[in-house]
């Protein structure tokens, strides 16, 4: 692997810089430049002490250092610094001795060239953009026109059965012609538009990419994609032209869009949360190419593989890890990190169990079965009696035959809405507490059971029966949540109450196998790995988190995971599953290294979290939550009584009026809905932009800027890829440009984000404008100039600026106050400057070195008390 660090963007010398000069003085002059910035950034006076520590004796913050790094890059004369050379340098001695053997200084700053990025953004064509979003609402206007006609006449001719009997006849037939109808239709729409997918490139919104997004909304759609964890699922991948060998597990929920470039060889098995789309975007051109799997490959949780990507035979891609285009894992090799390194950790860690197509075949056919049999007819016959056969309130007949100008018209919509909302909450929480805890014992840890048998499907039902977003999301973020994970079956005793012990992400395999240590505080997105899967066994394991951590975003903890008490876990860190346990330290990156606990500034609000205070306070923010979670649920409530009337009006007219309003029904729900919560949205912040603010969690501002995550956001993804997710994040408040092209990204802070125009933001990425680190919330502005790209996956944290033309690459993480130069391409976890390579190599190259599309830095060898991988070269 090349190691070698990187110039950062061009600048000179400002008048009062210290020149640096050469021969023997070069790290005396680095560390008196370095003390030099540092003080300026700091507007300090003294001087800087050469040995003082950046975080326990000078004070400074990550957001600090991070500005630091940014002087230093302007500056042509000193060498890059980033925010992972501080942490493992934290002082101007050790950071000057450690950059300065590195990298020669002369007397007169030589020019620096800035990093290009491997494609210039494209020329934005504001005719193109409107063209096509025109096409891409015809063509949904059509399709809703088919999906509601077909569904109303036919549970209108369900409704007309006279029997139990040919009730439940006519809805099997019905449900499994609606169910096979749109599971065939995606696939032969992606034979019919594009044939076989090849590695090439096209420009955003021209119609080209308009056969692609077709194509993509078809294939997510699909109803198959429930199936995911079954081989049903592996059979529909196969019929879109996917290479998948025999007894292949896939559990991840991103389904690959080209499928005709993605090869799976027999035996492997991808854990959920991984990203093979075959596809990215990038300066607006869609970009495919191949993602090539061998024999028996492991692709854990958290991970993404980006185009022209490769894993030879038996190799292993471990949790929270990526794989940048022209990486290749050589066979038999265990690598992870983002990017990707060798490593000698196992991720595969269950032993194989007899299980054969005979056994596949039969879970195949019986989990049809159920969906045809039972769940589909019963869906079916619901809404048919509800349709036809119950009786209205304050008239004779029923709601098929009532006048839309009527009052009862309008009551029974009224009494519908209420009786199936709630009746929802209240039976969901009912099953939920109940039904997983009466299937636990089918399940025992430490049991190797073989895949797709009682025992996988009883642990499939415990896992989605207790991972329901809506509950999760309407506790998270307050007292409420301990009570409710610990109803599912969470051991959190003896609980340390903080009013923000868990975000409303959070997600398990066994809630009976989970464990969460008193005082610990955890952000959204925290997934708790509690199974192991190999493509033919599992088995579940108990998942323990120390007391007094604090875990930040989008973290996969697996059990056995090597930390303990008083730690902090940083935004989208990788679990070290080897060396010591860790404790009192902080770890940040993928492979993770040390970082200090805390510093001084996240210690301002500490007093008040003990004593009379905490207890006054508490007890104020859990009435506050109280009245959120009566609001939010007034406010789902409303938006679906909305739905019913008009399912109501839609379904009610059978002339030309109704064959209207049957073609835009889905239109209507969209445009409904996305207006309907941006202005629950606006009118929660008063119609005012938020303002970046560092306060405590037991601020009343806090607790208000919580109650804007409840406001529901999931229907923005029905969005993605067309110019009208624009107009819907301007509704929510969003500084942005223009022919913006949003592939899915998810911003948090919607009137705290600037993006400028021709912007490409890939699928699964994040501008998070905001931290939470124990008892301190800080939020800032985040800007993106024009041009600019973010990867497949990744995050840009609050207080960051992306100049003009610059790329983020797959799964890199941007930490905040970070400054990115124009037309610049950062890579990593955390993110650094690199430069582009273009060469690719073969997987199966044992003897070769792996390709990347960039360089970078080496991580430093674990010493035996940091516990983080080593990074060895491939062989040659």
């Amino acid at each position: 692997m090349v190691n070698e660090s990187t110039d950062g963007p061009s600048g000179g010398t400002g008048e009062n810089d210290i020149p640096l000069t050469g021969g023997g003085e070069s790290v005396a002059s680095l560390e008196r430049a370095f003390a030099e910035l540092l003080a300026k950034v700091m507007t300090r006076t003294e001087p800087i002490p050469a040995d003082g520590h950046f975080f326990a004796d000078l004070g400074a913050d990550s957001m600090v250092m991070a500005h630091f790094c940014a002087r230093v890059r302007k500056r042509a004369d000193l060498p890059s610094v980033s925010m992972k050379d501080v942490y493992q340098h934290p002082t101007v001695r050790s950071l000057a001795a450690a950059l300065g053997a590195d990298a020669p200084v002369t007397s007169a700053p030589a020019p620096r060239t800035a990093p290009v990025p491997t494609e210039a953004p494209l020329p934005g064509s504001t005719a193109r953009y409107v063209l096509c979003g025109a096409l891409q609402l015809l063509f949904f206007f059509g399709y809703s026109y088919v999906l509601v006609l077909a569904t109303t006449r036919g549970y209108q001719w369900v409704s007309r059965g006279s029997g139990p009997l040919a009730l439940y006849g006519r809805a099997v037939v019905f449900g499994a012609a609606e169910f096979f109808g749109l599971c065939a239709f995606p696939i032969v729409a992606k034979w019919l538009l594009i044939g076989r997918w090849t590695a090439r490139e096209f420009p955003v919104w021209g119609l080209t990419y308009l056969r692609f997004w077709i194509v993509k909304v078809l294939v997510h759609a699909n109803p198959i994609v429930l199936f995911v964890g079954s081989p049903v699922y592996v059979l529909y991948l196969r019929a879109l032209g996917a290479r998948i060998g025999r007894h292949v597990t896939i559990l991840s929920r991103s389904v690959p869009v080209c499928t005709d470039l993605l090869t799976v060889g027999a035996g492997s098995v991808i854990r959920k949360d991984a990203f093979l789309l075959c596809y990215r975007a990038h300066a607006g051109r869609v970009q495919t190419g191949p993602v090539t799997l061998g024999r028996d490959v492991f692709v854990g949780e958290h991970t993404v593989l980006d185009v022209h990507t490769a894993m030879g035979d038996g190799a292993q891609l471990g949790h929270a890890s990526a794989l940048q285009p022209g990486e290749a894992v050589p066979a038999g090799q265990h690598w992870h990190g983002s990017p990707a390194q060798p490593t000698e950790v196992e991720y595969l860690r269950v032993a194989p169990a007899r299980c054969g197509t005979g056994r596949r075949a039969v879970f195949a056919a019986a989990g049809l079965a159920r969906s045809l049999l039972v769940v589909l007819p019963l869906t079916v016959l619901v809404f048919a009696v509800l349709w036809a056969k119950v009786p209205v309130l304050g008239d004779e007949g029923k709601l098929s035959g009532l006048e839309l100008s009527s009052a009862t018209f309008y009551l029974n919509a009224l009494v519908l809405s209420l009786v199936l909302f709630f009746g929802f909450v209240v039976v969901g929480l009912a099953v939920v507490f109940t039904a997983p805890r009466l299937m636990r014992r089918a399940v025992e840890p430490g049991v190797v059971y073989p895949l797709y048998g009682f025992h996988y499907a009883t642990h499939r039902s415990i896992a989605r029966l207790t991972n329901v977003k809506f509950f999760t999301w309407l506790f998270g973020d307050s007292s409420y949540i301990v009570h409710y994970l610990q109803r599912l079956g969470y051991d959190l005793a003896p609980v340390e109450q903080t009013g923000s012990n868990f975000g409303s992400g959070v997600q398990h395999e066994s809630p009976f196998l989970s464990s969460v240590g008193s005082g610990t505080m955890v952000a959204d997105g925290l997934s708790l790995v509690n199974a192991e899967f190999s493509s033919t066994s599992f088995s579940v394991a108990r998942t323990a988190i120390g007391k007094h951590n604090f875990l930040g975003n989008h973290i996969a903890y697996p059990a056995g995971g090597r930390t303990g008490d008083n730690c902090l876990l940083a935004t989208k860190v990788m679990v070290p599953l080897d060396g010591e346990v860790r404790e009192g330290v902080g770890l940040l990156g993928s492979p993770s290294f040390e970082i200090p606990r805390s510093v001084e500034r996240d210690s301002r609000f500490d007093h008040l979290r003990s004593g009379d205070e905490l207890h006054r306070r508490l007890a104020a923010k859990n009435r506050y939550n109280l009245r959120t979670i009566a609001l939010i649920l007034l406010v789902r409530w409303l938006h679906f009584l909305g739905l019913v009337l008009l399912s109501l009006v839609t379904t009610t007219r059978d002339d030309v009026v109704g064959h209207l309003l049957d073609a835009g029904f889905l239109v209507f729900v969209m445009a409904f809905t996305a207006v309907y919560f941006a202005f629950v949205e606006r009118y929660t912040q008063r119609f005012r932009p938020l303002q970046p603010q560092v306060r405590s969690i037991y601020d009343p501002y806090f607790w208000h800027h919580e109650r804007l995550w409840k406001v529901p956001d999931t229907h923005l993804n029905a969005f993605n890829g067309t110019p009208f997710k624009n107009l819907v994040w301007r509704l929510h408040g969003v500084r942005l440009g223009r022919r913006v092209f949003d592939d899915g990204c998810y911003l948090t802070e919607r009137t705290l984000t600037a993006i400028g125009d021709d912007c490409t933001l890939n699928t699964g990425s994040r501008i998070q404008c905001h931290s939470q680190e124990d008892g301190t919330f800080k939020s800032d502005r985040s800007t993106l100039g024009a041009g600019c790209t973010l990867g497949v996956g990744s995050l840009v944290h609050y207080g960051v600026t992306l100049g003009d033309g610059a790329t983020l690459a797959a799964d890199s993480f941007l930490m905040k106050g970070e400054d990115v130069p124009p037309h610049a391409l950062w890579a990593g976890n955390p993110a650094t400057e690199t430069h582009v390579r273009r060469a690719v190599v073969s997987p199966a190259d044992g003897e070769r070195e792996p390709a990347s599309l960039v360089d970078r830095q080496t991580p430093p060898s674990r010493s035996p008390h940091h516990g983080t991988t080593v990074a060895k070269r491939a062989p040659g």
